[in-house]
């Protein structure tokens, strides 16, 4: 062990070079973070070259979102069954080459197929990023710092993701917010062979559960499917109906694959962590209510305030900051104050940021009366960002952090879709026939509708938080069982 206190990662991985490593993978976080909502300010000038209508143009953003969350635990299994540089390696391309389809896309079936391909490259990198940075730093201060520069990458990629949206759909087309992926995964991969260390040989006796895999993906998929398109396709359509009976179908199977397999997808005593599933209900919380805000902001901007799409990018520079900087310190805030204080005071801040929003959102509305609430806001965003991760992470061992980095990062996935379904409906509510200035107002008060909602969930993240109750993270300490650990 080092002076700083992490571990030497496997291959010799020195000071120097873990740092650059450290880069790399907040880098490769940063990338596929920036996709969520990169599309979001462009949509309107996608819609106009490839033919989407007004129902049909949100499966833009929603064909990222099904895949990513679908394939969430398939990537963090298969991290630690193949290897993660190799997983690593395989999103990234995946990434960079369904961005470069995206850009050359001339049709919407084209689009969606790229976007979805997009999202399964991002369901690889998201978790070996993870399983890779608490592989290689130890639990305590030095992990907690390395997942501070990590989220603040992953924090500040959704937001910034809107802001380059703007400038590039406006300097260049909406293209651009698809070859800008290329240009940035392109060197990420080739530096992943140099700063990665090499997979090494796999586990003798251990397989990977492809029935498990399968209908965990599948069952997912369709879930998040039918939760994402029931607003716009109906919730009694035919499709979606089949999606929500055969996706809670498929993971009961899941759970009778587990039960029988020698070699299950998901350990089962991994379930009974009392710190995972605190991390997996935050996460989930926090991108239904955190996570569905840059939406209806950029929603804000463009219809209500008539921003272009430069201007809307504008807008996000201030929560961008805010993020970044409260990200990046939520490593040594949970070092110094334990998880349980850090996550409860960031989480207030927070609801009272978009209690804050939701009263300076209206049509008369201007972006200064936005700056409290959004500086609140962005605040707890940052810090909850990291912090849930540090949770999810504390005391797994390190060939079980892939399969925990994905139960943590679909927990998110998941939640991004839920929150976002449930608050769209809640903001569009009462729209039907509007037109002009009465469709304006109606929206503003849509939009003000879903942030007190957020409110009330960020509280009830609030309470999760306190009363889950984690243990303050310090040095490691001499490992117990999960069962006999208390707050």
């Amino acid at each position: 062990m080092g002076p700083t206190g992490e571990a030497s990662a496997p291959g010799g991985l020195g000071r120097n070079r873990r740092t650059a490593m450290l880069a790399l993978l907040s880098f490769a976080m940063l990338i596929v973070s920036l996709d969520q909502y990169i599309v979001v300010v462009a949509l309107p000038d996608i819609a106009r070259d490839l033919g989407y209508s007004a129902r049909t143009l949100q499966s833009v953003i929603s064909a990222y979102a099904v895949a990513s969350a679908g394939f969430l635990l398939f990537g963090g299994r298969a991290a630690d069954l193949l290897g993660r540089r190799r997983i690593l390696v395989t999103g990234l391309a995946l990434y960079a080459g369904a961005s470069l389809a995206g850009a050359l896309a001339t049709g919407p079936g084209l689009l969606l197929a790229a976007r979805a391909v997009q999202g399964l490259g991002g369901a690889l990198v998201f978790p070996t990023t993870l399983a890779l940075i608490n592989t290689t730093f130890t639990e305590g201060p030095a992990r907690n710092r390395a997942l501070g520069i990590w989220g603040g990458a992953g924090a500040a990629g959704l937001v910034i993701g809107v802001l380059l949206g703007g400038v590039l759909t406006q300097a260049f087309g909406w293209e651009a917010v698809f070859l800008v992926n290329v240009a940035l995964a392109g060197p990420a991969l080739l530096l992943a062979f140099v700063l990665v260390p090499h997979d090494g040989p796999r586990a003798k006796g251990r397989t990977f559960d492809l029935p498990g895999a399968l209908s965990v993906t599948s069952g997912v998929t369709l879930i998040v499917f039918a939760l994402v398109q029931g607003p716009g396709l109906g919730w009694l359509s035919p499709g979606i109906l089949v999606s929500a009976v055969a996706g809670p179908v498929l993971i009961a199977a899941f759970v009778v694959i587990e039960r029988r397999s020698r070699d299950p997808l998901m350990p089962p005593g991994l379930l009974a962590h009392p710190h995972l599933v605190t991390g997996v209900v935050i996460a989930f919380l926090f991108m239904a209510t955190f996570g569905s805000v840059l939406y209806f902001l950029s929603v804000y901007f463009q219809e209500v305030l008539g921003y272009d799409a430069l201007r809307t990018g504008a807008g996000f520079l201030i929560p961008t900051a805010v993020v970044v900087a409260g990200s990046t310190l939520a490593g040594r805030l949970v070092t110094r104050f334990g998880l349980r204080l850090t996550l409860a005071a960031s989480l207030a801040v927070g609801a009272l940021g978009a209690v804050a929003l939701g009263l300076a959102v209206s049509p008369d509305g201007s972006y200064a009366g936005l700056v409290p609430g959004l500086v609140a806001l962005g605040t707890g965003d940052g810090v909850v960002f990291t912090a849930m991760f540090i949770a999810a992470a504390t005391g797994v061992p390190d060939r079980q952090q892939g399969i925990a980095s994905g139960i943590a990062s679909t927990g998110s996935g998941a939640g991004a879709a839920v929150g976002l379904a449930v608050l769209v409906l809640v903001a569009t509510a009462g729209l039907d026939g509007l037109s002009g200035e009465p469709l304006r107002t109606a929206t503003a008060d849509g939009i003000a509708r879903a942030l007190f909602c957020v409110a009330g969930g960020i509280v009830l993240t609030f309470l999760v938080a306190v009363r889950r109750c984690p243990t303050p993270s310090g040095p490691r300490p001499v490992p117990v069982p999960y069962q006999t650990r208390r707050c």
